[in-house]
């Protein structure tokens, strides 16, 4: 298929339009990996460690499963000039842990066309990740940057 026709414009974009991603699994290893790099905490890096903290074992850096959902929504939304952030509110109501296959889910909540910059507008995209238990560990809110087609691409 053409790469150009497989982009997402805002032009194709309606509220309610929902989606769904691929899966991750995540190992032991590479919760500690990322940790080691970025949220270097014992609930993190170390199981034994992790047994006696809030988390009762070893738990994803709330920042892997926000990396690992990125990576799964810029899969799923191949929006025309990348997926652009321009404000966001994360949650994490569960911890991820070794062993859970991850997957995102989500729908379109807002459309708002610019007004001074007429081949761009706003959306906002909520998703939630989920487990293979269908438990929620991320719910996010992010406003995006999502550009109109062309002109000379408009029918």
């Amino acid at each position: 298929m053409d790469q150009q026709k497989t982009r997402l414009f805002l032009d194709d974009l309606v509220v309610g339009m929902p989606f769904k991603s691929g899966t991750v699994d995540i190992t032991a290893d590479e919760i500690r990996s990322f940790a080691s790099q970025f949220d270097p905490q014992p609930f993190h890096l170390d199981d034994e460690a992790a047994r006696s903290t809030l988390f009762g074992g070893l738990a994803a850096s709330g920042w892997h499963t926000a990396a690992l959902t990125m990576r799964l929504i810029v899969d799923s939304l191949p929006f025309d000039g990348g997926l652009i952030g321009t404000r966001c509110e994360l949650t994490w109501p569960l911890p991820t842990r070794p062993g859970d296959r991850l997957h995102a889910e989500g729908e379109i909540a807002e459309i708002n066309p610019s007004r001074s910059k007429p081949d761009r507008g706003i959306v906002v995209m909520r998703s939630r990740t989920l487990n293979q238990n269908g438990a929620v560990v991320q719910t996010l809110s992010a406003s995006l940057l999502v550009f109109r087609r062309p002109l000379t691409d408009r029918t």
